[in-house]
C-alpha cells in the first residue's frame, strides 16, 4: 500500500474517532446517564455486602473493577446499535464511495468506543473512592491498557452482531441476552470459583473474565491470575473479534 493510501486511511480514522468525540461532547446526558447503573451497583451492592471480604481485600475493593468492567461492555457493545442508526440514515452509504478501506473505518469507530470507555471506566474510579476504593496512581495507568483492549474487543463484538441482525429492536435484546451471561461469567462481582463447577470452565472463555481480573490485579494486587496472562488472553480476544467485526462490516 503506497503513502497516499496509507493516510487517508489514517485521516479516515480520525474523523470516525473525532465523529464519536463531538458525539459525546453533544450528548453528555448520555454519557452521564451511563454511568448511574454502574454507580447504582456499587453503592448497593458495596454497602450491603460491605462485610463480605473476596482474596483478603474488602468488597469495594473486589467490586470495583468488576463495575469498570461493565461500563466498558455496555459502551463497547452497543457501539453496533450506531452503526445501525448510521445505515438507516444514510451514513454508511457516503461512507462506501470514499477511497478509504473499510477496516480503516471499523479502526476509527472502534478508537472511538476506546476513548469513551476509558473515560467512563476511569470516572467510576473516581467515583468509587468516597465509598472506600483505594488504589495507587500506577495502578491506575497500568489499568489503561486493560480497558482499550475489552472495548476494542466487545466493539468488535457489537459490530459482528450489528451486521447480523440489522434490526434496532432486536440488537438491543440480543446483546442484552449476550452480554449479561458474561457479566456474571466474569467474576464481577463475586470470584468465578464460587459458580457451579460446570460453569466455572465458561469463564475462561469469557473475555471480560480477563479484562476484569487483570485490573483487579493492577488495581489491588488481587487478582485470582497474572495480570500478564489476562492482558495477553485479552489481545488474542481483540484480534479475533476486530477481524470478524470488519469482515462482517462489509455486509452492512
Amino acid at each position: 500500500m503506497n503513502m497516499t493510501n496509507a493516510t487517508r486511511d489514517l485521516m479516515a480514522i480520525y474523523v470516525m474517532w473525532l465523529r464519536e468525540m463531538k458525539r459525546l461532547v453533544r450528548a453528555k446526558s448520555r454519557f452521564l446517564s451511563s454511568l448511574v447503573m454502574p454507580l447504582m451497583f456499587l453503592a448497593f451492592l458495596g454497602s450491603g455486602f460491605r462485610e463480605v471480604n473476596f482474596f483478603g481485600t474488602s468488597y469495594i475493593s473486589f467490586l470495583t473493577p468488576g463495575i469498570a468492567g461493565m461500563a466498558v461492555i455496555f459502551s463497547s457493545t452497543f457501539a453496533g446499535l450506531s452503526v445501525l442508526w448510521d445505515r438507516e440514515f444514510g451514513f454508511l452509504k457516503e461512507i462506501a464511495v470514499a477511497p478509504v478501506r473499510n477496516v480503516a473505518v471499523v479502526c476509527g469507530r472502534i478508537a472511538g468506543s476506546a476513548t469513551t470507555s476509558i473515560l467512563q471506566a476511569m470516572a467510576i474510579l473516581v467515583l468509587a473512592i468516597p465509598l472506600g476504593f483505594s488504589t495507587k496512581p500506577q495502578g491506575v495507568l497500568l489499568s489503561i491498557p486493560f480497558i482499550v483492549l475489552m472495548a476494542v474487543t466487545f466493539t468488535g463484538m457489537g459490530l459482528f452482531f450489528a451486521a447480523i441482525i440489522k434490526d434496532f429492536h432486536g440488537f438491543g435484546l440480543v446483546m442484552n441476552f449476550v452480554i449479561f451471561p458474561l457479566f456474571f461469567l466474569s467474576g464481577a462481582i463475586f470470584p468465578v470459583s464460587n459458580l457451579p463447577s460446570f460453569l466455572v470452565p465458561l469463564a475462561y472463555f469469557n473475555p471480560l473474565f480477563y479484562g476484569v481480573d487483570g485490573l483487579r490485579g493492577v488495581l489491588t494486587g488481587r487478582g485470582a491470575t497474572n495480570p500478564i496472562i489476562d492482558l495477553s488472553a485479552l489481545v488474542v480476544f481483540s484480534i479475533v473479534t476486530v477481524f470478524a467485526g470488519a469482515k462482517m462490516f462489509d455486509r452492512l
